[in-house]
């Protein structure tokens, strides 16, 4: 049962219309709500991103791929060094994850600063302008690199039928706690379950883990 492989009724995706529908309404609402009460949040984060590095930017934005394999700008609380992506070649061989992404507990790239706001999921709160966008949904897959994408199977890229979120099951689930294969297995099957509820619960486990960090890193 463990090793079952999951495989989406992309016909029956595209057949959700109320659902769809709901789910965009919600993300613009609730993401335009929450970016107006959170933005002393925002400010408070600027100001101690700007404090323990004043050259660099308090913003990151990385290419990454989302429904249907179309690129967008995803945009992030910087948490690591300016130079990070450079960096990122060297550090390969350090992997602490199994497949197609690059996770290390002790990351040298990343600030004092951008420990704190990653372990409470900090630095994610800047994709609710990408919810408001609609190049994301408050919950779906993890939005993968356009690199990460390169080394996927036609099994892998089920993950991208759907918008990506700023949290999902992955998140939720175990994050760092789970290799690549268990992160696609969870990506589908909330692809396959997913619903109005499912997205509420989601939503609230996400919360209670910001409070309670899951081994963020």
């Amino acid at each position: 049962m463990k090793n079952k492989r999951i495989h989406i009724d992309e016909q029956y995706l595209n057949h959700q219309y109320a659902y769809r529908t709901v789910k965009r309404i919600f993300d613009i609402v609730a993401a335009a709500i929450a970016l107006v009460i959170l933005s002393p949040i925002f400010l408070i984060i600027a100001i101690c991103i700007k404090v323990d590095d004043p050259h660099g930017p308090v913003f990151y934005s990385q290419t990454r791929v989302g429904k249907d394999e179309r690129h967008f700008r995803m945009f992030k609380f910087r948490s690591m060094v300016m130079n990070a992506d450079e960096l990122l070649a060297k550090l390969k061989s350090k992997n602490e994850v199994g497949g197609a992404m690059f996770k290390m507990k002790n990351d040298p790239r990343i600030t004092r600063v951008g420990r704190v706001i990653r372990k409470y999921s900090l630095d994610e709160l800047p994709q609710l302008v990408n919810v408001v966008g609609g190049s994301m949904s408050i919950v779906g897959p993890r939005p993968p690199l356009v690199s990460e994408v390169a080394e996927y199977t036609a099994y892998d890229k089920q993950r991208l039928m759907v918008k990506p979120g700023a949290t999902g099951m992955w998140q939720v689930g175990g994050r760092n706690d789970v290799d690549f294969d268990e992160m696609v297995k969870l990506d589908l099957t909330y692809i396959q379950k997913r619903s109005v509820w499912l997205d509420l619960k989601i939503m609230f486990e996400t919360v209670k883990i910001m409070i309670k960090p899951n081994g963020a890193y």
